[in-house]
């Protein structure tokens, strides 16, 4: 099964799916449709049925019931896109067998080294089978293993009808790095009654909880003069601009929060003295902060206004997704599934939330509860990701005792 998954990890890393949150199309980029195309191919020579692409994008399949019990119809899904954080161009996975522990050289000539001090969790994969990158790009194992696993799991299952499941549908998404992945999801014609996403990192990962999330937009707008003679005059929007980020809590950003302690994220600004443009994440688990968070933000917003000016500052405030544990709880039968499919394969279970979305967070709230798994990588969104083959075997194997235990448990 290593090298069936190692070949395909590769042949879709080498697609460029990277997705362009400036983009209006769906999917936001033409290489996702390149790899949905070549999906549906591969799913019909695999015998799964069914398979269509729309006009979006969004690859479905099924793998038929094999069973005479009434079981529900499960999905798993992955998504096609990779992350905007670094380039997914030209990407070159390099396979490390039998992993000695040591740091890793990725790229000598560039001097890019995966090491052991930086990352000590790497030392924990000695002797097993590695997928790098080469130093200058992500390898998008964030979510290509997810579709390795579900895409060997299906090949699997139909070459050995003796392991006994029901109807299952899988899905390949567009642009879920950029929030949009359910957008246009069609949940009816899916047509399951719960789903797994596979898009989770190391080893035993079973989440059911994410942030609620929402993105703002800032728009600031000054008044430029020759410094010369600007006094009472200029208005500097850059300046308006850190005023506004010095007044948000220093010390409730990612880079000194954890578990279920929430942020406010400046993703990027960009300007001068006349305009300036910011981009902010809102991210909290509990519903009540999340909207005392967005409420102060407006709250600062509005107290910049009446100091420069209503002109002076805008913002669009949207709600990206809400915490899927609402929707997941009231049927936690299916964590509990997730969870003893894997210690039946001797994997501890390690549920901790989500520190971000999944597509499983919009999909809870559109009808579909829809938990995550993990897919065996580490260090997703740069150059320093990669993954272990060993333990997308085990995915795999989950993936399959997942769709056993329903037909076990019956109509749930």
């Amino acid at each position: 099964m290593k090298d069936i998954l190692i070949q395909r990890l590769i042949t879709y890393a080498q697609m460029d799916t990277q997705s362009d949150e400036s983009s209006e199309t769906c999917p936001s980029t033409p290489g996702q449709l390149v790899l949905g195309k070549y999906l549906v191919e591969e799913c019909k020579s695999i015998g799964l049925q069914e398979v269509t692409m729309d006009d979006n994008g969004y690859v479905m399949a099924t793998l038929p019931s094999n069973t005479d019990k009434d079981v529900p119809v499960i999905g798993f899904l992955a998504h096609l896109d990779t992350a905007t954080d670094f380039t997914g161009k030209d990407v070159k996975p390099q396979v490390i067998d039998n992993y000695d522990g040591q740091d890793i050289v990725l790229n000598q000539e560039l001097d890019v080294v995966l090491s052991t001090t930086d990352f000590p969790e790497l030392r924990e994969y000695k002797g097993h089978t590695l997928i790098t990158t080469d130093g200058t790009t992500l390898l998008g194992a964030d979510n290509k293993a997810g579709i390795t696993e579900i895409m060997t799991a299906m090949a699997y299952l139909i070459e050995h009808p003796e392991v006994k499941h029901g109807k299952i549908r899988v899905a390949f998404t567009p642009d879920e790095e950029i929030g949009r992945g359910p957008h246009k999801f069609d949940v009816p014609a899916f047509g399951a009654k719960y789903a797994y996403t596979v898009d989770g990192g190391p080893l035993g990962e079973l989440e059911y909880e994410s942030f609620n999330a929402a993105a703002a937009k800032i728009t600031v707008r000054g008044t430029n003069v020759h410094p010369g003679t600007a006094k009472n005059k200029m208005v500097n929007s850059a300046k308006i601009a850190m005023e506004l980020n010095r007044r948000l809590p220093a010390e409730e950003a990612p880079e000194f929060t954890e578990g279920y302690e929430g942020f406010y994220h400046l993703l990027s600004i960009e300007g001068d003295v006349e305009l300036t443009k910011m981009s902010y994440i809102i991210r909290d688990f509990d519903r009540e902060k999340f909207e005392q968070r967005k409420a102060y933000l407006m709250n600062v917003v509005g107290e910049l206004k009446s100091k420069y000016g209503e002109k002076s500052i805008s913002i669009e405030l949207n709600d990206q997704y809400y915490n899927m544990r609402e929707k997941i709880e009231p049927v936690r039968q299916i964590v509990d599934i997730a969870h003893e499919a894997m210690t039946r394969l001797d994997i501890e279970p390690v549920i901790r939330p989500i520190r971000g979305g999944t597509d499983g967070s919009q999909l809870s709230y559109m009808g579909m509860p829809t938990p995550n798994i993990f897919t065996g990588g580490e260090n997703y969104h740069g150059k320093f990701e990669y993954v272990s083959v060993d333990n997308m075997v085990k995915a795999t194997q989950v993936i399959v005792e997942i769709a056993q235990l329903f037909e076990q448990r019956g109509d749930i």
